[in-house]
């Protein structure tokens, strides 16, 4: 950890072995997080301990880095494109935008030298997709997002995720949850990939309604953030929208206490608390129990029962809201 230096103070590059590859680190020492004094170099060093979770949550997923070349303290740079000069055999995958006529080649994480260089290029956070380069248009994972309102508690966020646990047991969907890095939960379910983002949202939609339902006064539907109560918490099936992106399982995220969102089990969910989960704590965590999510590619869900729910829900009244990010 840091030694009281400063966020832009320069030192000597460094090399490290990332696999079969050597990445080079300017600048190891600057300070990333300054209430917490971690550097650049403790970055790299935390990935590089949780190689083999980050790479499996990343892996040949188009990713969105979120850099902050001044530490946290200084602006956050959202990147999709992966810039000029990268190393040759860094792998990207090629998304369009057909809103704007345009397209971006994004990071593909393959090995973990990819994860490397991007924090030498300043990321803390990693943002995948929720489909691969095989074919970026069918999502292979949906994505359940337990978002708690402004004033809404840790308990509430607890008692949904046992509501949200028993659901998907009986649908015989099985999911990997995790912290977000913040104040909620997210939790991951490998589908398979056989339809576009727009059934997958349905589908999210559908299960988001069915835990509404169990958990009326804990939980929220409301699309407009305006119209929300803000002491429940809105599972945010929008998440699954295209282009609309979480942070990865092991991502750091930007806060102070460099917070990770972390795997858990279901059984930890009632005693653990958000900032359990930090850089500082992770490593001996992870070496203690390995990657949580590591058996997250052994099944994948058929999400037909969940397009029937949207199909009885649509024919009931309850409409679609729009997408966004299309």
């Amino acid at each position: 950890m840091a030694d009281g230096k400063r966020a832009g103070a320069a030192t000597p590059s460094i090399e490290v072995e990332a696999g079969p590859r050597t990445v080079r680190i300017s600048n190891p020492d600057r300070v990333y997080f300054p209430a917490v004094s971690l550097t650049k170099r403790d970055l790299v060093d935390y990935y590089l301990l949780v190689s083999e979770g980050i790479v499996r949550a990343l892996a040949l997923r188009p990713c969105m880095l979120h850099r902050f070349p001044d530490g946290i303290a200084g602006e956050k740079v959202h990147q999709k494109r992966v810039p000029r000069g990268a190393p040759p055999w860094l792998e990207t995958v090629r998304v369009t935008f057909p809103r704007y006529n345009r397209h971006a080649d994004e990071l593909c994480v393959t090995e973990i030298a990819s994860v490397i260089w991007a924090v030498q290029m300043s990321t803390v956070e990693f943002h995948p997709w929720n489909s691969r380069r095989p074919d970026v248009e069918q999502p292979d994972e949906w994505r359940i997002d337990l978002d708690p309102g402004p004033e809404c508690d840790w308990a509430r966020v607890r008692r949904v995720a046992g509501v949200t646990a028993q659901v998907l047991d009986e649908l015989g969907a099985v999911g990997f949850p995790k912290t977000s890095g913040g104040r909620g939960l997210h939790v991951c379910v490998r589908i398979r990939p056989d339809h576009g983002f727009g059934d997958v949202r349905r589908a999210a939609l559908a299960f988001a309604r069915e835990v509404e339902r169990r958990a009326q006064a804990d939980v929220t539907t409301t699309w407009w953030r305006k119209d929300r109560d803000p002491a429940k918490l809105f599972v945010d099936y929008n998440q699954n929208a295209r282009d609309h992106t979480l942070a990865a399982a092991y991502s750091v995220r930007g806060t102070a206490r460099a917070t990770v969102s972390a795997p858990v089990t279901w059984q930890e969910i009632p005693d653990c608390e958000p900032d359990d989960f930090t850089v500082l704590t992770m490593p001996a965590r992870y070496e203690r129990l390995g990657d949580l999510h590591a058996a997250i590619d052994d099944s994948a869900y058929d999400i037909a029962q969940l397009l029937e729910w949207a199909d009885r829900d649509e024919r009931a009244g309850l409409a679609e809201p729009p997408a966004q990010g299309e």
